[in-house]
């Protein structure tokens, strides 16, 4: 069976799941998602190195995924390999980027940062296409600066650290975008999961050495934060996000992708101590508005996060 006829096989038989089985997934892939910051503050290794386990000990999941639903792993072409290469480094460099700014900020901000990617698509689809904004689009980008602007100054109020922790997680997102665009050609002949597959075997390497040049610890003396990380990000958030996101139109889509700072700032309320006051309530409320517009406006690939 070639890959494009596995992949119609596999979207006609998801098309046969209740609808109430997709809502579930799409939420509950980005509710475990949301989780991801809490167990690498818990980690004992170093942000970056648990982002290494994170994706390398998923690795092996992947691959049976992969075969599991007929996608190639073999026979792909050197110049979208080479591409999906040039991604993956900009993953590394996300995910990394991602890791440091949750151990410095609070968790909602943390969340809303890195998911800045869809804002940075937008804006980078004005430039190119040479056009400017309209109607909701501007819109979008007063948000997104108005709830970046009153979020970092909250953070700068709290401590110069916080607001570095904002900074690493604005370039998590900048790297993100930089990954989606790289990938766009690649995912329409490599399935999800392959895909998934190839972009950890090309980052990990690269997560590896930026910890080592942080001068972080590796191995684990507690597997046990490393191991939910793993598990509820790279497999249970991912793999229903992978399944249940090509359902849904981008607003849906958006809107769900709003409950993980929600999730996120509960947990840091919860468990660190990080409180909210109603400055910061309105402007998560703002960059999570830049983020529904954005996502309505230029979908994303559903691909690792």
């Amino acid at each position: 069976m070639s890959n494009s006829t596995a992949t119609k096989a596999t979207r006609a038989d998801s098309n046969n799941w209740p609808r109430s089985v997709l809502i579930f997934a799409l939420l509950a892939g980005n509710v475990a998602l949301a989780m991801g910051p809490w167990f690498v503050r818990l980690a004992d290794t170093g942000p970056v190195s648990a982002a290494f386990w994170r994706l390398f000990l998923a690795l092996p999941f992947l691959i049976l995924l992969a075969r599991g639903t007929g996608q190639a792993l073999r026979g792909i072409p050197r110049k979208t390999l080479l591409l999906v290469a040039l991604g993956s480094v900009a993953f590394a460099l996300d995910l990394s980027s991602w890791h440091i700014g949750i151990e410095k900020t609070r968790l909602g901000n943390a969340t809303l940062f890195g998911n800045a990617g869809s804002i940075v698509l937008l804006f980078w689809t004005f430039i190119i296409t040479r056009t400017l904004p309209r109607g909701m689009e501007w819109l979008a980008i007063v948000f997104a600066l108005g709830g970046a602007g009153i979020l970092m100054g909250r953070s700068l109020e709290i401590s110069t650290a916080t607001l570095i922790g904002d900074i690493f997680c604005l370039a998590a997102g900048l790297f993100y975008a930089v990954y989606l665009l790289t990938l766009q050609d690649a995912r329409k002949g490599i399935g999800a999961w392959s895909l998934l597959v190839w972009v950890s075997i090309f980052a990990c390497p690269v997560i590896l050495m930026l910890a080592m040049i942080n001068g972080e610890p590796v191995w684990p003396t507690d597997w046990t934060p490393i191991i939910i990380l793993f598990v509820t990000s790279q497999l249970i958030g991912q793999g229903l996000l992978v399944f249940s996101l090509r359902h849904f139109p981008p607003l849906i889509i958006g809107l769900a992708l709003l409950t993980q700072p929600a999730v996120a700032a509960v947990i840091g309320y919860s468990v660190f101590g990080e409180v909210l006051l109603p400055v910061d309530l309105l402007g998560m409320a703002l960059l999570g508005g830049a983020l529904l517009v954005a996502k309505s406006s230029k979908p994303a690939a559903p691909l690792a996060a």
